[in-house]
């Protein structure tokens, strides 16, 4: 079969069900993108995200209709994959505690699902289909468990690039920024939190014999998670992206999808993955700022492009909030970026003040009327409400948030201090003892901001549904 590039925890549901994605241009993006290519006889696959059993049809038809087969395409060089069908996939997707106090934790919900997609797996293409498996946010993680399945199997048994594609979108595990990569990587000691039933399983297999694309969003916390997690600010800003940014990919304008970046892989990288980052117009940080009648957004304009450079750092970069390094690369978490000029960031952070002012000062020259501010407001408010309620959608009461936060704070008091214990012994083995005294810091920092902005979204979930 003819060569073929595809584009690529809980939130607003996700579809999984489809063919290919943009293969998406831009400035920075120095590799090729493959032309559009025809598939026969080829079946969609999908799965929903957490709290998402079944996608939708008309979550189905908004990807389908942005990333798999738009009527023309979003930018040039869009690859446009068609299938004969699509279908939904049932997998769990359970995400405990955001699906609800009685719902399957995630590694339970991780083991079903792979049962169930490998076995359709299996089963169509011993019935001659040709399948794209389409993963979104915790499916992705899904598909990634398979592909390491798949690539344990005896070499003839093993699906061949013509009969087997995937699609990830904000990929957890995706390998340079996965909240579950982040802090799984293999060079790191073994991370799995029992109260809640959260293993860091590490990155999607790069080196596969599949076309593959991973589609995620700048500034997202599950597939976008800072490098350099003691800064705080990036750490916060990712942890709202969950609400704010995470879920929105099956609603992202023509004009939002033609600014994906394609990023750069390790030298010498012999996989069929194409990794894309979708940029973050706001900082989630910000969002709530905004939704404060007449002066919230003149004063989160003020405020953030000084702000998106002191959280990019989080990311070793000034101008992105993503790492610049190989995407194709597990890429764990470290202390501080070395790659940054001290004066570039003085410049940058001078240039954002001066930005931000005359932001400011534009703003306050085109307020809007009362009744357009609190419509504007509300706008805001309600995609905030969204995405925690999508988040944990089966909390309904206060007192149901009471066992998760247990479980939070028991992971915080024992399974954090054993894991600072084996990341110190390691980077004291090492040789390093700075670093022995500051992994550990460093791990702490993200992870417990992780932690109670998962809780403070479990809570707000339930304090909206009474």
């Amino acid at each position: 079969m003819t060569d073929r590039r595809l584009l690529p925890l809980a939130c607003t549901p996700l579809l999984i069900a489809g063919t290919g994605l943009p293969a998406t241009v831009a400035a920075q993006a120095p590799q090729s993108v493959s032309a559009q290519v025809v598939l026969l006889d080829t079946e969609g696959w999908g799965m929903g995200g957490s709290g998402t059993p079944i996608p939708s049809q008309a979550l189905i038809d908004a990807i389908s209709e942005r990333y798999l087969m738009p009527a023309s395409p979003l930018f040039p060089g869009q690859p446009i994959f068609p299938v004969d069908s699509v279908h939904p996939l049932f997998t769990p997707e359970g995400l405990y505690p955001l699906t609800g106090v009685k719902s399957l934790v995630l590694d339970q919900s991780l083991a079903q699902g792979v049962q169930i997609l490998d076995h359709t797996i299996k089963e169509r293409l011993a019935l001659g289909h040709d399948l794209v498996v389409v993963g979104g946010s915790q499916s992705s993680t899904l598909a990634s468990l398979e592909m390491r399945n798949l690539l344990a199997l005896p070499p003839d048994q093993i699906p061949t690039s013509d009969q087997l594609s995937f699609v990830l979108l904000v990929d957890p595990s995706n390998p340079n920024g996965g909240l579950l990569s982040r802090f799984g990587d293999p060079s790191l000691p073994d991370l799995s939190i029992p109260s809640i039933g959260v293993t860091f399983s590490g990155a999607t297999p790069s080196e596969t014999p599949w076309d593959t694309a991973i589609y995620n969003m700048e500034y997202d916390g599950f597939s976008d998670f800072p490098r350099y997690p003691l800064n705080f600010l990036a750490d916060l800003n990712a942890v709202l992206g969950i609400a704010f940014v995470h879920g929105t990919i099956p609603d992202l304008t023509d004009e939002q999808i033609a600014q994906s970046v394609l990023l750069p892989v390790s030298d010498g990288y012999a996989g069929n993955t194409d990794y894309f980052m979708i940029p973050t117009e706001n900082l989630p940080l910000l969002e709530l700022l905004r939704a404060v009648p007449f002066l919230g957004d003149p004063l989160a304009d003020l405020m953030q492009p000084v702000l998106r450079v002191l959280i990019n750092l989080g990311y070793g970069s000034i101008e992105n909030g993503w790492d610049p390094g190989p995407a194709d690369l597990s890429t764990p978490f470290g202390l501080f970026p070395t790659n940054i000029d001290l004066g570039d960031v003085l410049t940058a952070l001078g240039n954002g003040v001066e930005q931000g002012w005359n932001d400011f000062i534009n703003d306050l020259g085109s307020l809007p009327s009362l009744p357009e501010a609190l419509a504007n407001s509300a706008s805001v408010l309600d995609t905030f409400a969204g995405g925690v309620n999508a988040f944990s959608a089966d909390l309904s009461t206060l007192y149901s948030t009471l066992l998760p936060i247990t479980d939070l704070v028991n992971a915080m008091l024992t399974t954090l201090p054993a894991y600072n214990i084996s990341l110190f012994a390691q980077e004291l083995a090492a040789g390093d003892p700075l670093d022995a005294l500051l992994m550990p810091l460093a791990a702490d920092t993200g992870l417990v901001t992780a932690g109670i902005g998962i809780g403070a979204l479990s809570v707000l979930s339930a304090l909206m549904s009474l």
